[in-house]
């Protein structure tokens, strides 16, 4: 089973497990920083105030935020309906509502 930065990593070619900053990300993806920015910080923040959701080989806030931001691009990406977020994909002009 493959993480979803591995999956993203995949299908735009780039090694398994490299990462890529948010601003590297809105550059490949056509999505505004501030959305993705918005979309790690929930994450965080879900890290915080909701410990029993994170699974436990997740360390920090951060790791779990980024975790995040891949599953939204790929389901954004692949056209697979988004559990979560879905106010910030709305802004987003190419995303399929």
């Amino acid at each position: 089973m493959s993480t979803h930065k591995q999956q993203y990593n995949k299908r735009h070619g780039f090694q398994k497990d490299e990462g890529h900053s948010k601003q590297e990300l809105s550059k490949i993806s056509k999505v505004p920083y501030s959305i993705l920015d918005q979309v790690v910080k929930k994450g965080e923040a879900a890290f915080h105030n909701n410990p029993s959701s994170v699974r436990p080989n997740v360390k920090s806030a951060t790791q779990w935020g980024y975790a995040r931001l891949y599953a939204f691009l790929n389901k954004m990406e692949k056209g697979v309906k988004l559990n979560h977020d879905t106010e910030l994909a709305k802004k987003i002009k190419w995303y399929k509502k």
